[in-house]
């Protein structure tokens, strides 16, 4: 997924990168796999729940198979498309017996292959799917299960995999982009190989209208507001946030603050805390 710099035609351009989508093979979804978003705007009953959301390009969710449980049957790679809903690219399958299937698409992936997933031991390449206990150490994986049946949950973004340590006991151990060392059931399945699209965080946006069809809409930075409206707002010019600590708009801790609760019950599975 190359990346293309124009000249600095206007100031928007200046800073500004896009994607070519040179890997995508359809423009239009499949209709039977794709349903309407509504917008929510940040907003929960009529009240705003998360600022600076709002507006956005109008979009079609993709039914993405993250079980991906149509076990030991081969199907065909029949495009890459893109999903505006993830980073990462979508690959459209076709079994034999016509079902089609959306599927995140792991890196190197191309139409006309053939893909499986397994119960069972299957070949080691990219975008096949099976158990954790039947894949070996080493191997980079995506799309993981914390429960067996329950579909993929981790590492589903672009150009991330997780690589699998070792095997012992009950369990698998993981290595998250984070560079989290995680517990994991060793009978949830995953997919080989990692996501695709991996110059997708490379992208620069450069101007507010292209952030505005994303649907961020502008963001005010406390210190330059008022004390009345903010903790950090008052004083002239470039003045510190001069407190203790930094404070949200009402008042609670921010910027760098840690939300995992300390004796949550998920603990014991993690041995490494990320970075």
């Amino acid at each position: 997924m190359p990346i293309r710099i124009y000249k600095p035609t206007s100031p928007g351009r200046r800073n500004s990168s896009v994607d070519t989508f040179d890997d995508i093979t359809k423009s239009e979804p499949e209709k039977s796999l794709s349903v309407f978003k509504k917008k929510k705007s940040g907003r929960s009953g009529g009240k705003i729940t998360t600022r600076h959301r709002g507006g956005g390009t109008r979009r079609y969710l993709r039914l993405v198979d993250f079980k991906r449980d149509k076990f030991d049957v081969s199907g065909k790679v029949l495009s890459i498309e893109y999903d505006p809903n993830r980073t990462g690219r979508i690959a459209l399958l076709q079994y034999p017996d016509g079902v089609k299937n959306y599927i995140i698409s792991p890196l190197g992936l191309k139409v006309g292959d053939e893909i499986i997933s397994s119960t069972k031991q299957v070949e080691i390449k990219a975008g096949n799917r099976m158990p954790l206990e039947l894949i070996p150490v080493g191997t980079i994986v995506h799309n993981i299960e914390l429960q067996p049946g329950m579909g993929g949950i981790l590492v589903r973004g672009a150009g991330l995999g997780a690589q699998l340590l070792a095997l012992e006991g009950d369990y698998a151990q993981l290595k998250l982009p984070s560079k989290e060392v995680r517990l994991v059931k060793k009978e949830c399945a995953a997919t080989v190989g990692e996501v695709g699209a991996k110059d997708k965080r490379l992208i620069r946006w450069g101007k507010a209208g292209r952030m505005r069809h994303r649907g961020w809409r502008p963001t005010v930075r406390g210190k330059a507001m008022n004390p009345v409206d903010h903790p950090h707002g008052g004083g002239e010019g470039l003045s510190p946030i001069g407190l203790k600590y930094p404070k949200t708009k009402w008042g609670k801790h921010a910027l760098g603050v840690k939300t995992r609760k300390p004796n949550k019950w998920s603990n014991k599975f993690i041995l490494k805390r990320r970075k």
